[in-house]
Formats: structure tokens, sequence, C-alpha cells
């Protein structure tokens, strides 16, 4: 047992862990206030995202610009929970039609959507938070990877769902709430979630899920799984005719990334109160990307935490020069991908590291784990962990 968990997490791993958890669950929890404390938790649910994309686009070699789309669902389908517990008889009473969503009633609906129903059921809507976006995740990856759609071409198709499904939220508004989304988000299993010792619980369970994401990518990513993501990156023709399906592996490694996505977003929206189309589109699924790019696409960490300090930096600016912001974080990805194209982990892994293993007298390679790591792994180690199946994949 000791010698597996020895084999799961590293000496450097730990290290990197105990220091990220020291940061979200003891420094910021004493140093900020309230409502400083729920933005970081709000910052924490796009970490998901970007934890996501380290594994579909850093390690996967897919890059999707429509990850919004599974953060959206999974943020809609806690809303949809928490906006029925808001619309009882009781309390619609006013209403034309009480016991229905407000946004229903305006739009001169008289019963509540089939589709709504089993959404009175909390354990049905943690399943669906899951199971939802995986499914749609899903239906697109067959729909593209089983016709070897990659690449660019992939990107910018899931550019245009994010788009169209955008569209279709805001024109379904009497089913949606339209433009405005789920608004006037109160209880949780009659559990006020508006109040202050509310939000501090709802940070701290959003930092265990995401410390779990985090194991399960560090998993996923030390697996035979893990080391067949990187051969596919680098040559996917050769993983191929070693006789493996690699649209299978495609189509898992972009349905985990969508569930683990949907978790952050349905944190979003209990932390944050509501869930509109605005966290659905182009935009905000580019901005993830971002996110992902600037702390390294190849670091499980580093995702965290260049998201991070994308958003702080977001916050800081946009509250000064708010028509600048956009701008800002154009020549921000430009930069990092012209000058530091692994991202934060890249410079810690060639400047810092070599520092602290000469300071403290530890090597380099020590440091050198899948958390943080950020150097591409060569092919031809990866043929030698590949081995050729019988039959895999057929």
């Amino acid at each position: 047992m000791l010698t597996k968990a020895r084999d799961f997490l590293m000496k450097g791993d730990i290290t990197h862990l105990i220091i990220l958890a020291a940061i979200i669950f003891v420094i910021m929890p004493l140093t900020m206030d309230i409502f400083r404390l729920n933005l970081v938790g709000k910052y924490l649910t796009y970490a998901f995202v970007a934890l996501g994309l380290v594994l579909c686009w850093g390690y996967g070699g897919v890059l999707s610009l429509g990850q919004g789309v599974f953060f959206g669902l999974g943020g809609y389908c806690m809303a949809m929970y928490l906006k029925l517990q808001a619309s009882t008889p009781e309390l619609t009473a006013i209403q034309s039609t009480p016991g229905i969503p407000d946004f229903m009633d305006w739009n001169q609906l008289t019963e509540l959507p089939w589709f709504w129903e089993p959404f009175h059921s909390f354990a049905f809507t943690v399943l669906a938070v899951f199971i939802i976006p995986a499914i749609f995740a899903y239906i697109i990856g067959v729909a593209m990877f089983k016709r070897r759609v990659g690449g660019v071409y992939f990107a910018i198709i899931t550019q245009a769902v994010a788009a169209i499904l955008t569209i279709l939220i805001i024109g379904q508004q009497g089913y949606t709430g339209g433009v405005n989304g789920i608004t006037d988000l109160r209880t949780l299993n009659g559990w006020d979630i508006r109040t202050d010792e509310a939000k501090y619980v709802l940070y701290f369970i959003n930092g265990l899920l995401l410390f779990g994401a985090i194991f399960a990518s560090h998993y996923v990513v030390k697996s035979k799984l893990g080391r067949l993501l990187v051969a596919m990156r680098e040559r996917e023709d050769r993983v191929r005719f070693s006789g493996y399906d690699v649209s299978n592996f495609k189509i898992f490694i972009f349905c985990l990334a969508a569930a683990i996505s949907a978790v952050g977003g349905a944190m979003f929206t209990l932390q944050v109160g509501f869930m509109s189309p605005s966290f659905v589109g182009i935009v905000p699924s580019i901005e993830m990307v971002i996110f992902c790019a600037v702390g390294g696409r190849l670091s499980i960490l580093g995702a965290i935490y260049g998201t991070l300090i994308v958003n702080f930096a977001k916050t800081t600016f946009s509250e000064s020069f708010p028509e600048l912001w956009l701008f800002a974080m154009g020549a921000l990805f430009i930069g990092v991908v012209m000058a530091f194209p692994n991202g934060i982990a890249g410079v810690y892994q060639s400047h810092i590291s070599p520092w602290l293993a000469k300071k403290f007298g530890s090597t380099p390679k020590d440091e050198e784990t899948p958390i943080m790591a950020t150097k591409k792994h060569s092919v031809e180690s990866n043929e030698a962990q590949v081995k050729e199946p019988s039959h895999a994949g057929n």
C-alpha cells in the first residue's frame, strides 16, 4: 500500500499539493473578508474547466474552445433544482400560476415543462451534473473523432456549438430564463445559501471537490491512459497503427474534461446564486483556455494557479480600466504563447526549480513530477510505453 502511494504521489507532488492546500484552505480564509473569499471561490470554479483542458488539450492534444458549454450545463442543472426549491406554491402565490418559476409565469406558461420535473430530486440533480454534460460531449466526440476531425477544425466546431447553445438558451426564454438566466436562487434543501456562513461552507466544499478533481486528473496522467494520450498527441498515426482505437481515447478524455468542467459550473451556481448564458458562450470558453495556457497546459497545478492569477488580475485591472481589460487579456494570451509557451509552470520548471535545487541540495529531476511538469514527453519514451496489442480498440 505504501509503495503504491509513493508511486502515485512523489515527493515533489506532495510538496506542491501542501502549498496549494495551505493557500486555499488557510491563507485565503484567514486574510480575506467574505466578499473577497467568495470571489476566490468563483475563480476556483473556473479552475475545474482549466483542469479539464489540461487533460484533453495538454495531454490529449484536443483543443476545445467550447468548454463553457459544459460549465454552463452543470450550472444550469444545479440552478434548475435551486429554482424549483424557490418556486413552491407558497412562495409563488402572487403569480398567475403558482408553483412554477417566475420567468415561466411571465412567459405565460401554465405548467412545469416535463424536463424540469426530475430536478425536484437532489440526487437526480447531482447525477445530472455529471451525466448530461458527459452525454453531450460524447455526442460531439463521436460525431467528430470517429470521422477523424481534429486540430483547428475541432476547435472551431466546439466554438460554434458554444454559440449555438447560447442562442438556444436565450431564445427559449420561457424554459431557460432567457438572457437573464436563472436567478433568485435561495435555498438548498432548506439551507439558505445566501448567508455568510453558507458562503464559507460552500467555499471549503468547492476546494475539497477541486482537490478531488486534481487527484483524479493526476491518476489519469500517471496511468497507461495518460501515456497513450501523450503518444497520441505526438504521433497519432503511430498509435493507431499499433492497434489502438484513437477515437475512443479522445472521446473518453473529452467526456471526462466535460464532467470535471460541469462540477465547476454547479459550484459556481451555488456560490454566486445564479446561472446565465453569458457563462456558456464563446468569450468565457476562450477565457478558460487562456487560464489554462497562462498556468501551463501540461501542468495540473499550473492551470489552477493560472486561473487564480488571471482572475485576480482581471478583477483588479477591470475595476480601474474596465474598457481595456479585453485588450489586456488578448495581449496576455499572445505574450504567454510567444514568450512562455509552457506558462507559469514552465517558468517554474526552467528557472525556479533549478534555483531551489541548488539552494536546498535536491536535484531538478526530483521536482519534475506529473503535477508540475511541463516538458514534452518524447515520442521515443512513449514508444516503449505503448506496446502493440493484439486486438486493442477493436
